[in-house]
């Protein structure tokens, strides 16, 4: 036999649920369980997106820097111009390193530059490698 556990209101013969008061612990422990969970998951989530913005940060920095100094090369008037020309420029706060490469082409009144941007000048790897073309300019 199944015990009902409403109880029937004598004023008008129908019939009342129990209050059901809180949760139990089980159901607080799961609760607790999934929230855990999903503020690690993004904790985790919100790391990566610094560490990417962070970097793209310093891959822009480093691109400009390549930019003005090609801009730079580019408005030299000596020809050739000169072949693993370095320095260092500052720019947001930070130290730039660079390198202008100058590679010969097939013609001879043209050359190929580029410049590469590194955080440290004894860095192998840089952090970003532009190129451009310059003519020479008969007078």
């Amino acid at each position: 036999m199944i015990k009902n556990k409403s109880r029937i209101n004598t004023r008008n013969n129908t019939r009342v649920k129990p209050n059901i008061k809180g949760f139990t612990l089980l159901e607080v422990l799961l609760a607790m369980a999934v929230f855990a969970i999903a503020g690690v998951a993004l904790l985790g989530a919100a790391g990566n997106n610094f560490a990417n913005i962070s970097h793209l940060e310093t891959k822009m920095l480093a691109n400009w820097v390549a930019s003005n100094q090609l801009v730079s090369s580019s408005l030299d008037q000596s020809w050739p111009p000169k072949n693993n020309k370095k320095g260092q420029v500052e720019m947001a706060g930070r130290a730039w390193y660079w390198q202008q490469k100058v590679i010969k082409t097939t013609d001879e009144n043209m050359r190929a530059i580029v410049m590469e941007v590194r955080l440290t000048q004894d860095n192998e790897q840089a952090l970003t490698s532009l190129m451009t073309y310059i003519s020479k300019v008969d007078k």
